[in-house]
């Protein structure tokens, strides 16, 4: 697989690896899991040339970072790993954010420890604390760069003025943020931020929580107990209208003789070489499928034809419940 630069100074792969359905919160979210399915999707993955994983302490929590390091070990050098702090976790849950410098540096040693790695390859505030200047907390992330710890900085759904902000009190290698065809906001302000500062951008979420696919036609395809049950955006009306995306990234699909996911993942890349989407997943099938989107050329029309389809703002329904959307762009 072809690589991209993040920030100018992280090299990784085209496309990266989302854990998050492997173990933990993504079981809860997108149906179950199978530990031994999950193992060969990493080791196919790597096969495949991707160098790129990324997971978060909150997974499980921390059940995911247990899980990546058991598989990753002995090929550690080969790969790229990413991780994300700043929840404040007790008794196993999550209880709102915590980025305070004495959490930034106990949520590191507990992330190597777990993953079982000397240098954390890239380490994500996952949510801005708005009871701590992102300066405090960059600047406890910055000194963990300095003792070897950490190699490089992200940031996790910040606001412009938050990634201004830490920026200037160190340089921020990558921000992660949801972006896919039914996800754009980010391009009216965002994108093009990170763009001029140099700061990669790693969409998570890229095939829409699995909507974009077109495995889904109906709200009782999804499986009891499966988080997206209580998503706006599979809601009724709401289900209905945004069908009718999929059914334009199904057509481009079929000229191309791909999946609709192909399709949804090559137009982010399309979307600039500094972007490097992270499909989830949790099966050697689905991981193949999304992989084969590097080489996928869309044409000039295929791109317009999407961009119509999906205008900034038009999908039906806000992306997260109340609580959720108050802890993005901080």
């Amino acid at each position: 697989m072809k690589t991209r630069t993040l920030g100018n100074t992280l090299t990784v792969s085209t496309l990266g690896l989302g854990c998050m359905p492997m173990a933990g919160i993504g079981s809860a979210m997108y149906g179950t899991a199978d530990r031994k399915e999950s193992f060969a999707t990493i080791d196919r993955a790597i096969e495949l040339g991707v160098t790129f994983f990324d997971t978060a302490e909150v997974y499980g929590p921390y059940k995911n970072e247990e899980l990546l390091g058991e598989a990753i070990r002995g090929r550690r050098d080969r790969l790229v790993i990413a991780t994300k702090f700043g929840f404040a976790i007790q008794d196993g849950e999550a209880k709102g954010t915590d980025s305070r410098p004495e959490n930034v540096r106990a949520a590191a040693e507990g992330c190597l420890k777990r993953l079982g790695i000397d240098v954390i390859d890239l380490y994500y505030q996952h949510r801005v604390d708005p009871d701590v200047p992102i300066e405090d907390t960059v600047g406890a992330m910055a000194r963990l760069v300095e003792e070897g710890k950490v190699r490089f900085l992200g940031l996790s759904e910040a606001s412009a003025d938050s990634i201004r902000r830490a920026h200037a009190t160190h340089p921020i290698t990558a921000l992660q943020s949801e972006y896919s065809l039914w996800e754009r906001t980010i391009e009216e302000e965002i994108l093009p931020l990170v763009q001029d500062l140099g700061i990669g951008f790693v969409p998570y979420s890229p095939l829409g929580r699995g909507f974009l696919t077109g495995q889904i036609k109906s709200f009782d395809d999804l499986p009891e107990g499966d988080y997206r049950r209580n998503d706006p955006r599979y809601q009724g009306a709401n289900f209905a209208k945004n069908l009718e995306l999929v059914s334009v990234v199904e057509a481009v699909a079929a000229r191309h003789k791909r999946s609709a996911a192909q399709v949804a993942l090559a137009w982010l890349l399309h979307q600039g070489d500094f972007i490097v989407p992270i499909p989830g997943s949790k099966r050697r099938a689905t991981l193949e499928d999304s992989m084969a989107a590097a080489d996928l050329a869309l044409t000039g029309e295929d791109l317009q034809q999407l961009d119509d389809a999906a205008p900034v703002g038009g999908t039906a329904g806000p992306r997260y419940g109340d609580r959720a959307m108050s802890m993005v762009r901080r």
